[in-house]
């Protein structure tokens, strides 16, 4: 970690060497650099360390309190909403990932050069990176998120997990050492008892992640997620846990300040994903008592606790849909995706909490505090080709018309009609409701994916539809492997594929009847300000064979 942060702290001195003074305008090239600001004592100017919809609702927050904004893009998202909606923004690079968005160099010597004292740095991308956050601090900004040690313990999975044991959160049964052997992840997999769960202890998304039913498969599974860790993360250490046959996949928010304060915002079930990822979050869960609402909320603040945790954190658990009991899985130590849903149900924004803690003020609610009010779904909408197993898709948005937002409705994008999107970066939007009941949330919910409209591109809106209406869903009955189960109750391939090409075309011949129409409509008014009488810029539109009313 030091020779990481060294070879930063290198690379910003080159580029303020290197550099001149900033350059006057909205769009800023990377090439220029001043002296960085001294310690800031209170955020007036943001630097958002990210793309898409959760810049934009970072930035709308910021802009609510009166705190100027700066963006950051790579070449494909220079005209990006993001981009628009910023007071400033600079160029990192190229569209690459780790060219753009994650490099950290560039982006602190951004905030340097802009004058924006803090950094926010979203979800994905740097925002769990320890590295990140310490260089931010060393170079005397503020990073909005919570202290690098609380992210080191965080990111490891299998040193958290000890962490946890040890302040008394419940664990799944597992095996969590630094001892790597295969002959000994064996043994360990014996004593665990089969099936069982191989996970990476560094990074997400499910990649590295096997499940093993028995002992003539664990080797293979083994070396297979070791390659593909080593791929993804940098990292092929692995861990072990009993695997949970019938699971559900529910979160709890926390929050904590700087003063030792930390508090729960009640719970999210995530159980709807596919390939590992959730799609359909609703807070609260759906089918829980109050009593393991309570339990599970106490065990989140004492993992928070347990880190001297500051800052949106959210700690995952899995439950035991058989025994009702909930294990500890990581914790995130950002702002969620799926935050919105928890926004929705106690009334508060959760970037501004976020902004407040940075600047070292105490946490605006107590525990006793906090209220739950009525139920919220988030649903996400990804360019995918869902009938060839979720491949992503990339094309023009040539239609794009968002349902509209209300104080129950909100729309979370990064996107407006015309844009690209690429290969780079997902997803395109959240869709989020609120509702005085489960019942009366999911009703809004099918009713707002009904009326979004996009053509240009393969969605999964069908599916979340599909999702949304299944039996099961409407009465909470979830877990993670609720659509592998349902496939068959869903439509067919060619019949959705189908579906998609017919509703396709249906909005593209309107569209053009509608741009001729609008053509005519201009011409003829054109024509009769010019006082020409001609029959073929007549109103109603003269037609060859028909009798016109008189």
């Amino acid at each position: 970690m030091a020779s990481r942060l060294l070879r930063l702290h290198h690379q910003l001195r080159r580029r303020r060497h290197h550099g001149t003074s900033p350059v006057p305008c909205r769009l800023l090239s990377s090439s220029s650099a001043t002296e960085p600001p001294p310690p800031p004592q209170t955020v007036e100017k943001v630097l958002v360390a990210n793309r898409g919809e959760i810049a934009c609702r970072v930035m709308r927050t910021a802009r609510r309190l009166g705190i100027a904004t700066v963006a950051v893009y790579s070449d494909a998202d220079r005209a990006a909403l993001h981009v628009r909606a910023a007071d400033e923004a600079v160029r990192l690079g190229p569209p690459p990932a780790r060219e753009s968005y994650l490099n950290a160099a560039a982006i602190v010597d951004a905030a340097l050069r802009t004058g924006a004292k803090a950094i926010h740095p979203g979800y994905g991308f740097l925002s769990e990176s320890a590295d990140f956050a310490q260089l931010c601090e060393s170079e005397g900004l503020t990073f909005i998120g919570p202290p690098p040690s609380a992210i080191r313990d965080m990111g490891d999975k299998s040193a958290s997990k000890r962490i946890m044991g040890a302040a008394g959160v419940p664990l799944v049964p597992g095996y969590h050492g630094a001892d790597q052997d295969i002959e000994l992840l064996k043994l360990e997999a014996d004593k665990i008892g089969y099936p069982v769960l191989i996970k990476p202890t560094h990074g997400g998304g499910g990649k590295g992640m096997r499940i093993v039913q028995g002992p003539d498969d664990f080797v293979d599974s083994v070396r297979s997620a070791q390659r593909e860790a080593a791929a993804s993360f940098g990292i092929d250490t692995l861990l072990i846990e009993k695997y949970i046959t019938q699971p559900r996949h529910i979160e709890v928010q926390v929050f904590g300040d700087k003063h030792g304060n930390a508090i729960h915002l009640y719970e999210r079930d995530c159980s709807l994903q596919r390939r590992h990822q959730k799609i359909i979050e609703e807070a609260p869960a759906p089918n829980v008592t109050t009593e393991f609402r309570t339990h599970i909320g106490e065990a989140a603040v004492s993992a928070a606790k347990a880190v001297g945790y500051y800052s949106a954190g959210t700690v995952e658990f899995i439950v035991d849909t058989l025994s009702g009991e909930f294990y500890f899985m990581e914790m995130n130590t950002r702002l969620q995706v799926e935050h919105p849903v928890t926004e929705m149900v106690v009334g508060q924004d959760l970037v501004e909490w976020q902004i407040r803690v940075a600047n070292g003020e105490r946490l605006p609610l107590s525990q006793e505090q906090v209220p739950l009010n009525g139920h919220a779904f988030e649903a996400r909408i990804y360019a995918e080709n869902v009938p060839r197993g979720f491949l992503p898709a990339t094309g023009t948005l040539h239609h794009y018309q968002p349902v509209l937002s209300s104080p129950t409705v909100r729309v979370e994008t990064g996107v407006e009609e015309g844009d690209a999107v690429s290969m780079h970066y997902d997803p395109i939007a959240k869709l989020v409701v609120w509702g005085e009941s489960r019942n009366a949330a999911l009703v809004k919910l099918k009713n707002c994916l009904s009326n979004f409209q996009i053509a240009g591109l393969p969605t999964n809106v069908a599916f979340l539809q599909e999702l949304a209406g299944h039996n099961a869903f409407e009465r909470g009955l979830v877990d993670t492997h609720f659509i592998e189960r349902y496939k068959d109750d869903f439509q067919s391939t060619s019949a959705k594929a189908s579906g998609e090409a017919h509703d396709a075309a249906k909005l593209g011949a309107i569209l053009a009847a509608a741009c001729i129409c609008k053509k005519d409509h201009i011409t003829s008014e054109e024509s009769l300000r010019d006082k020409t009488l001609s029959v073929w810029y007549t109103r109603p539109p003269f037609r060859m064979h028909h009798s016109r009313s008189v």
